[in-house]
């Protein structure tokens, strides 16, 4: 898949179940609705892209 920008992780279509690895995939539906969260209460992109490491890493 690449390089994603965070910006972008919201508007992926998440898989059908969560693998539940040490670092989550990008297009984990756990990932993608925290990203969601994330850009709906307006946080900039230096703030996604801390965030979207968060993400994985939970």
């Amino acid at each position: 898949m690449g390089k994603v920008k965070p910006s972008k992780v919201s508007q992926l279509k998440p898989k059908k179940k969560c693998c539940r690895k040490k670092t989550r995939c990008v297009k984990c539906p756990v990932v993608i609705m925290r990203m969601r969260k994330l850009e709906n209460n307006g946080a900039s992109k230096k703030e996604l892209k801390v965030g979207l490491k968060m993400a994985r890493a939970a």
